[in-house]
């Protein structure tokens, strides 16, 4: 018992919390963009394979890691235009088109690594992203290895939170996003156009997606693999209804299931006689438990998921 209140003041276990945050930062961005501007977006899981895949294989194939991030966020980008088209000018169903976005996204990214890629016994590796060194700040007692020795993208991550809070709640442009997926008529009216603002927020926010996939690859691990991505779409999706579609709530829900996610890692070492399954078990539970606890009270968009057509009331 006292062991396992032990790591809680552990510097190595709130570093790991923003590693393993860090993907899903991008992910939750990503739905809530989408999320805000009326569109839902189950592809993510899909989307965030291919820019796993994607974002590895430039940079195995000679490109710099910065380039391979860019490559990933583009892929995603085009993926989402495919699902904006079929949901937002067609009016699709939106949960049908996303789960074919996943299928569709996950099946190519592992078709293309298989077509290029040779794999022998352990699949081949990249030189990834290393932890970041700031002068004294590092040396800094508990904060040093918390903070001050992550990856870049990590940093980038958690600025992005700060810029989307502030062009959604800000600026002319996040009162149109915002206004889109209330009332995409009350935008029309003002000159604007409703169903070009929904495809861009999902291909934004789908190329933040793919970024989170990336992560994983050229920053968490240095290879590919299938199912790597082991449901972190599913859980960005559930934690934008956690935070109420505001983004520090959903860096505060990213940390959250981080934190549960790297606990129990540590507990398994710590605690025996326990299945190792209920450990795993653990961090999806608690986030269950936690949505429903704050779910109620979430205020949804009042158009997510209703088609716009022009001149309709």
């Amino acid at each position: 018992m006292i062991e396992s209140l032990d790591l809680l003041f552990s510097a190595s276990l709130w570093a790991a919390v923003l590693r393993i945050a860090t993907p899903l930062i991008f992910g939750v961005l990503g739905v809530l963009l989408c999320e805000r501007a009326g569109v839902l977006n189950l592809g993510i899981e899909g989307i965030m394979t291919m820019g796993a895949m994607i974002g590895w294989l430039t940079v195995f194939l000679g490109a710099d890691l910065w380039t391979g991030i860019l490559v990933a966020a583009v892929a995603g980008a085009l993926i989402g235009l495919l699902h904006a088209l079929l949901t937002v000018p067609l009016g699709l169903s939106q949960h049908v088109s996303g789960l074919g976005i996943t299928l569709f996204a996950s099946a190519l990214a592992y078709y293309l690594y298989r077509l290029i890629v040779t794999v022998g016994e352990s699949p081949p590796t990249i030189d990834p992203f290393r932890p970041l060194d700031f002068p004294i700040l590092s040396e800094v007692a508990f904060l040093g290895p918390v903070f001050f020795s992550q990856t870049a993208p990590t940093y980038l991550a958690l600025a992005l939170v700060a810029v989307m809070a502030y062009v959604l709640t800000r600026t002319p442009l996040g009162l149109a996003i915002r206004m889109t997926g209330e009332n995409p008529h009350t935008v029309e009216s003002q000159g604007l156009d409703p169903t070009l603002i929904r495809i861009g927020c999902v291909m934004a926010g789908s190329a933040l997606m793919a970024l989170g996939g990336a992560f994983l690859t050229t920053a968490a691990f240095n290879s590919f693999f299938p199912g790597m991505v082991q449901g972190r779409g599913w859980i960005c999706i559930a934690l934008v209804v956690f935070a109420s579609w505001r983004p520090g709530k959903a860096l505060l829900g990213a940390l959250l299931f981080a934190f549960f996610d790297a606990y129990q890692l540590r507990l398994q070492a710590v605690v025996e006689g326990v299945p190792y399954q209920l450990f795993l078990m653990a961090p999806y539970l608690l986030s269950i438990v936690a949505l429903i606890l704050v779910a109620r009270r979430a205020q949804v968009p009042a158009a997510l998921m209703i088609p716009y057509r022009r001149g309709e009331r």
